[in-house]
């Protein structure tokens, strides 16, 4: 199969959707590759490392979409890039189709072969595709909430850890999967003082085996996550349900009863956030202010640690990009009920029930 990485163009988004690795295994596989010409430079990867793994490197994306019968990225196209989408192009990535009626709309009037890494998903629930963006996004998290907690980042100049004689930093995270718990490790290890708020008691009962203490879980109901919030210098939302647009679980009136100068990190942006105040900024323009509550609200954090991001992400995409490519998404999906999950879009239908409920679209499920 001819394959195409090409260049991601979405603001500060420097992660490539193949390392040179990946390419120089696919070349193995007996695959062509073509690498848009700096593609990897925000990873640091060199045009001529793709090269010697035995891609071949294009001048544009117009060419490299045109050759490919199968491009295989990081983040959903955006409209610059729709009109160069094909019929029957295997379009493998990111997608979070729920937060993108238009962009949905163009993949199924295009009639794309759509596969979204978020939804492929294994037999116990886990999604080994979205787990290291996710782990990279929570431990994120922390990080940039106590940044902006900073007086001179507009916060209201707490330390997490505090001192000694002196109260520790109140962080409350919304959601106790893996955006959670990366979340709360960093936070702990700061020495903040920490809430993990989520609707399923065996992760709340196994969060409080590991963190052995040093971190509160609660049910996550209104009661207690309006106590919390109000209470918190620092919410970071980590709610997913697989393929859904995210629920609203912090109110605009919850938002409005925190101090000033407090922080909230919603990474659940990418899938529409679970935070009422939460509107999609940029790495460019990461925030703003609602009721002098600093908001951080980037839907592709992972993207400023490139470097790692591009490796973790390669790791986890690999297996089932290699399948697609070998195979063709019909033969691969029948292959793998985890990889079936990913169809989003086929033939001009929306084949994957949440997005077609969440954008009020017609379902038409594939059928093996």
């Amino acid at each position: 199969m001819i394959i195409g990485v090409p260049k991601e163009i979405k603001i500060s988004e420097s992660r490539v959707g193949l390392t040179e690795a990946g390419v120089k295994q696919l070349v193995q596989e007996g695959h062509t590759v073509f690498v848009e010409k700096d593609a990897g430079l925000g990873s640091r990867i060199a045009n001529e490392a793709f090269v010697q793994a035995g891609g071949k490197l294009v001048g544009s994306a117009k060419e490299l979409y045109a050759k490919a019968d199968m491009i295989w990225k990081v983040k959903e196209p955006l409209p610059d890039e729709y009109e160069l989408l094909r019929e029957n192009q295997i379009l493998y990535t990111y997608l979070h189709l729920a937060a993108e009626p238009k962009l949905t709309k163009v993949l199924a009037e295009r009639k794309v072969k759509a596969v979204a890494y978020e939804t492929i998903q294994n037999a116990d629930g886990s999604l080994p595709l979205l787990t290291p963006m996710s782990e990279v996004a929570g431990r994120m998290a922390t990080q940039i909430g106590a940044f902006y907690l900073q007086k001179d980042h507009g916060g209201k100049g707490i330390l997490l850890g505090g001192v000694t004689g002196v109260k520790r930093g109140k962080v409350t995270i919304i959601g106790g999967g893996v955006v959670g718990i990366n979340a709360a490790k960093m936070a702990v290890g700061l020495g903040a003082d920490v809430t993990v708020l989520d609707v399923n008691q065996r992760r709340l009962e196994y969060l409080d085996d590991v963190f052995q203490g040093r971190l509160t879980v609660l049910h996550s109901n209104t009661s207690n996550i309006e106590q919390s919030v109000i209470e918190s210098d620092l919410v970071v939302g980590g709610v997913l349900v697989t393929g859904w647009k995210a629920p609203v679980l912090v109110t605009k009136a919850m938002i409005e009863q925190m101090q000033p100068g407090s922080v909230v990190v919603d990474v659940a942006v990418d899938q529409g956030g679970c935070i009422e105040t939460c509107r999609p900024t940029s790495h460019q323009n990461p925030t703003y202010e609602v009721a002098g509550v600093i908001h951080y609200c980037v839907p592709n954090m992972p993207g400023v640690v490139a470097r790692t991001s591009t490796y973790a992400l390669t790791n986890a995409t690999f297996r089932y990009g290699s399948m697609l490519a070998q195979l063709g998404v019909e033969d691969a999906i029948a292959k793998d009920p985890a990889l079936f999950k990913g169809l989003n879009v086929y033939n001009g239908h929306v084949t994957y029930e949440p997005v077609a409920k969440s954008l009020n679209m017609d379902y038409r499920p594939y059928s093996i």
